[in-house]
Parts: structure tokens; C-alpha cells; sequence
């Protein structure tokens, strides 16, 4: 008896300790770093631009042909160990995040699919194309930082650069009060 009204006396006076989940932690800690709404809307714009042009820069390097592949071959790629390392990281984090990232990702396959098609009926390279949208669109983000007056995230930890994206994907699940 003495032992029960103890503990009621201990749960009255125990502050309630939220723990954070360490999505929520990496998503405050990289918003420090990007409060200025022109940084913002640059990320925006920027952010899926890089992600998908490291996407087709990775497509881009020659792959082994791998004969049990069969006609699977120019799909499985070093952009496929990317996309499974990279949904591994955010399924830890999030599973809701890492499903719709992956969603993204299978969208940027098929853009990089046209883009390998249209190279080969005579446009320009795939890993040029990527090239140029990857230094333009990193242009772009260190012009938002400069606006902001802050450097960028990655600079003191290399995981913010695979925060950036689904730090965004977060905005648009919290518009629609969905969990992630």
C-alpha cells in the first residue's frame, strides 16, 4: 500500500519527457540554416533538381552486364544500389518519407529513361544533361544560402544532404496533417 502511493506521489511530481524521433531532430536542425523564404523557395526548386540530376549521373556510369539480368539490364544500374542505400536511410528514419521517396525516385527513373532514349535517337548525352542541371541547380543553392547569411547544412554534416529532400516531403505531409 505504501509502496502504490509512492509511486502516484513520484508520477505527479515526474516531468513528462517527450522523446523526439531523430527525423524530427535532423528536420529543426536543418531548418536553422533555412529560414529566408527566397532560401526556401530556392530549396524548393533546387533540391529535386540535384537529387535527380546525381540520380542520372549515376545511371549514366557504365554498369557490368550482368547476363541473368536478361533484358532488365539497362535498369539495373549503380543509380539502383543508390536508390535501395538511399530508402534504407530513410526508412530508419521515416517509412511514410521513404515510400513517398521512393515514388520520387521511380519518377526520376522514368525521366532518365527518356532522357537515355533521346540520346540515343541523337540528343545530347544523359550524363551531360545532368551535368549542366546539377552545377546550375547548386548555383542556385548557394546563391539561397547567401540570401540567407547562413552556410548550408552539409557543410558541418554530409547527412544533410539526404535531409534536404525529405525535409521538403515533410512540409507537404504536415499542409495535409498526415503522419510521417
Amino acid at each position: 500500500m505504501a509502496n502504490q502511493k509512492l509511486k502516484k506521489a513520484n508520477a505527479k511530481v515526474s516531468p513528462v519527457v517527450e522523446t523526439r524521433r531523430p527525423v524530427d531532430v535532423y528536420f529543426d536542425q536543418y531548418a536553422e540554416n533555412h529560414q529566408n523564404p527566397t532560401n526556401k523557395l530556392i530549396h524548393w526548386i533546387c533540391v529535386p533538381l540535384i537529387v535527380f540530376s546525381l540520380f542520372g549521373l549515376l545511371w549514366s556510369i557504365p554498369f557490368p552486364h550482368l547476363k541473368f539480368l536478361g533484358s532488365y539490364n539497362g535498369y539495373f544500374n549503380w543509380a539502383s544500389f543508390a536508390i535501395a542505400l538511399t530508402i534504407y536511410y530513410y526508412y530508419k528514419l521515416s517509412p511514410t518519407l521513404s515510400y513517398v521517396m521512393f515514388i520520387v525516385l521511380m519518377l526520376f527513373s522514368y525521366v532518365v529513361v527518356q532522357l537515355t532514349v533521346w540520346q540515343t535517337n541523337g540528343g545530347p548525352a544523359l550524363w551531360l544533361v545532368c551535368a549542366i542541371i546539377f552545377v546550375i541547380a547548386w548555383i542556385g543553392q548557394f546563391i539561397g544560402h547567401k540570401i540567407e547569411g547562413k552556410k548550408p547544412s552539409f557543410l558541418t554534416d554530409l547527412k544533410f544532404l539526404l535531409i534536404g529532400p525529405i525535409w521538403l516531403l515533410h512540409f507537404i505531409f504536415k499542409k495535409f496533417s498526415w503522419r510521417y
